[in-house]
């Protein structure tokens, strides 16, 4: 059975490079065997949050926001791209997964971060660690930070030169660790019920 990894990327801009990264991570995760698929905050366009998912009486929830409650449920894990807006999170990611609670819990979820400068967005990984933890996730240890995302990434999403090189390197590390905790968390869930 393919693990089922939803690629999840939050960026509202016109120009929008990290969407490079968000592609590379998708094809890379397919490349492997993984049923990897790309959530885009931006095509989703849910409102600034007013009631969460659960907070909708049974099948009264906005059509978009069913949809994705079901893949997150039937998902093995997830990956969070994320770039760095002023030391923190980008909005429209934080604003999409703030929907929904108990759909997240007991999966792995691993954290992409990028910037244009030379610290790859570092500092909002950093931030959603302790968020995706709250939410219920296991936040894996290994992370990918790709500063100057321009550099590293053509315009679709293919490594390039040193930079390039390095990226595929400590993807290909983070997908490892990405997988075994999926495995193992799948595992778990059929051997016995999560404690709540």
């Amino acid at each position: 059975m393919a693990n089922r990894i939803l690629v999840f990327y939050g960026s509202y801009r016109s120009d929008r490079n990290g969407i490079r990264l968000a592609d590379y991570a998708v094809r890379t995760l397919q490349s492997r065997g993984v049923e990897a698929e790309l959530i885009d905050a931006k095509q989703i366009d849910l409102p600034m949050l007013d009631r969460m998912y659960k907070e909708y009486p049974t099948g009264e929830a906005p059509e978009a926001m069913e949809t994705l409650a079901g893949k997150i449920r039937e998902a093995d894990g997830f990956v969070f791209v994320t770039g760095e807006y002023n030391w923190g999170m980008q909005p429209g990611l934080k604003n999409l997964t703030d929907y929904f609670l108990e759909e997240w819990f007991w999966r792995p979820a691993g954290i992409v971060s990028y910037s244009a400068g030379r610290l790859g967005g570092a500092r909002a990984g950093l931030l959603w660690h302790g968020t995706l933890a709250e939410m219920g996730m296991v936040v894996i240890s290994s992370s990918v930070a790709v500063g100057q995302i321009t550099k590293t990434l053509d315009a679709d999403g293919h490594p390039s030169g040193e930079a390039g090189l390095s990226l595929e390197k400590s993807f290909a590390r983070f997908a490892d660790d990405l997988t075994w905790w999926t495995e193992a968390a799948r595992q778990q869930r059929q051997r016995t019920p999560p404690p709540f």
